[in-house]
């Protein structure tokens, strides 16, 4: 049982949890905004306002940089690591994106032509730069909250 509260007392692991949870209520709330309906499935959902993987993995390096100093080794491999992530969710992840949102279109024409097609692709991989900016803001003021 050791094992269990070492994991739910680690400061710096609960800090990115605690973001990545926000950044996932957030887009929930924007969501029912936007659509007068509660859509409990976008607690798992990839995309959308604000990026969870640009905040989980910032708040993950801010609060290595607070907690073990802004000039030791942990934080500059949170920092890459969070770099790689942002990079790759707005970059890599949205290209898939855009390129399943085309397919979809292709296997619309062909289920129009009459072959049937079992599922389409799924299209909101992910972000557009300002919700990757999103996520990193929601990060950091996340990792000095709990701080």
């Amino acid at each position: 049982m050791l094992f269990f509260r070492q994991i739910v007392e680690n400061q710096i692991l609960m800090t990115a949890i605690v973001s990545w949870a926000l950044a996932q209520i957030i887009k929930i709330l924007i969501d029912l905004i936007r659509t007068h309906r509660l859509n409990w499935r976008l607690v798992f959902a990839t995309g959308g306002m604000p990026s969870s993987h640009s905040s989980l993995v910032v708040a993950l390096a801010t609060a290595v940089g607070l907690n073990k100093g802004f000039d030791s080794a942990l934080f500059a491999v949170a920092t890459v690591l969070a770099f790689v992530v942002m990079y790759d969710a707005q970059g890599i992840r949205r290209q898939a994106g855009n390129q399943a949102r085309i397919i979809n279109r292709m296997l619309q024409n062909v289920e129009n032509a009459g072959i049937k097609v079992d599922k389409n692709l799924k299209e909101l991989l992910g972000h557009t730069p300002i919700q990757v900016l999103g996520g990193t803001v929601l990060g950091i003021v996340v990792a000095l909250v709990m701080n």
